[in-house]
C-alpha cells in the first residue's frame, strides 16, 4: 500500500460538481493499493498516518515543527483512493498492472478507512468516492509531503 501524505490547512473532494468530503487542518492522504497488499499493509499505513509527527506545537514556544502527530494536533484526515500511485511509466501510456483490481481494491480500501476511523475519531476521518472521477482541492501547509510505502518499509 502506498500513501502520499500532505499536511494541509484545508482540503475537499468534489464529485460531479458537489463537495462530498472536506476537512480543515490535518492530513490529505492519497492511497494506492497494490495487487499483493493485505491487511498488514493497511495496518502499517494506518499507524504511520496517525502516529508520524508532522505538526508543530500549538503554542508559541518556537519548538521544532515535528512535535505532534495528527491525533495530538486534533486534526482531520481526508483519505482519497488513487490507483494511479501504482502506475509504471515505461512507455508513453501508464501501465497499471501492479495496482490491485478494482473489486478487491475497494474491499481493502474500505477496510483501511474503517481502520483509520477505529484508531482515531470516526467523525474526523473523511474519504472520497472510490472509483469516481474526483477533483481534489487543497491548501498545502508548509508544504509538507511524505510518501509511505508498506512494501518497502515492512521489508526493512
Amino acid at each position: 500500500m502506498r500513501a502520499v501524505v500532505q499536511r494541509v490547512r484545508s482540503a475537499h473532494v468534489e464529485v460531479d460538481g458537489s463537495i462530498v468530503s472536506s476537512i480543515g487542518p490535518g492530513l490529505l492522504c492519497l492511497i494506492g493499493v497494490k495487487d499483493t497488499d493485505q491487511g498488514a499493509d493497511a495496518e502499517y499505513i494506518c499507524k504511520k498516518i496517525l502516529k508520524t509527527r508532522v505538526f508543530p506545537q500549538n503554542d508559541d514556544s518556537k519548538r521544532a515543527a515535528w512535535d505532534n502527530d495528527v491525533v495530538s494536533h486534533n486534526g482531520e484526515v481526508l483519505l482519497v483512493s488513487q490507483f494511479t500511485l501504482y502506475a509504471r511509466l515505461k512507455k508513453p501510456r501508464p501501465d497499471f498492472s501492479k495496482a490491485m483490481p478494482p473489486t478487491q481494491a475497494k474491499e481493502l480500501y474500505s477496510q483501511f478507512v474503517e481502520m483509520v476511523q477505529r484508531d482515531y475519531i470516526p467523525e474526523k476521518v473523511k474519504d472520497g468516492v472510490f472509483g469516481a472521477m474526483m477533483n481534489v482541492t487543497l491548501e498545502n501547509d508548509g508544504p509538507v509531503t511524505f510518501i509511505l510505502d508498506s512494501e518497502a518499509d515492512l521489508a526493512n
